[in-house]
């Protein structure tokens, strides 16, 4: 009957699958231990965050972060309402200017006259010009839309233009 044993029908010594299952087991003894340290860190992590606390005051605190989170993004939306609405008033501000100063008559008076243009952020504004003589002071205002005018400037006039524009350094 010991010759009818499964043990003597395999085609190596049974001593093996002996030692191969203590192998099994000592690796899944180790791998036990570690996890075991694990559980025990984790516990000692638990219980330095718990302490002094109880589940309705953890609650309780959940529900004020909530709250503060909800208060937080209402504010963000307001700022960003508000940056939308400084961002519109930018673009419609003055924002770019040129100035040239010139002796509209030579020989008098030096150079008091000017040309002032100042535009916005898509280009439209106004270009202003005083003339300065011994009879007085004459102010001339010309349109400028998308960088363009439609009446003709004069030199000083589409020089500011052309600064304002950024084609010219200003001086």
């Amino acid at each position: 009957m010991a010759e009818n044993s499964i043990l003597n029908q395999i085609p190596f010594d049974p001593a093996y699958i002996l030692i191969g299952l203590a192998v099994l087991v000592l690796v899944l003894l180790i791998v036990v231990i570690v996890m075991i340290s694990k559980i025990n860190r984790l516990n000692r992590k638990y219980d330095y965050f718990m302490r002094g606390k109880d589940a309705e005051t953890m609650e309780d605190m959940i529900l004020d972060q909530l709250d503060e989170i909800k208060g937080l993004k209402a504010e963000n939306r307001g700022t960003k309402d508000t940056i939308r609405t400084l961002n519109r008033n930018f673009r419609s501000s003055f924002q770019k200017f040129g100035v040239v100063r010139y002796n509209a008559f030579k020989g008098m008076g030096g150079s008091l006259s000017f040309a002032f243009a100042m535009l916005d952020y898509t280009n439209t504004g106004f270009v202003l010009n005083c003339v300065h003589s011994r009879e007085g002071c004459y102010l001339y205002i010309k349109e400028v839309d998308a960088g363009q005018t439609d009446v003709v400037l004069g030199n000083e006039e589409q020089e500011a233009l052309e600064q304002a524009l950024g084609y010219v350094k200003k001086n």
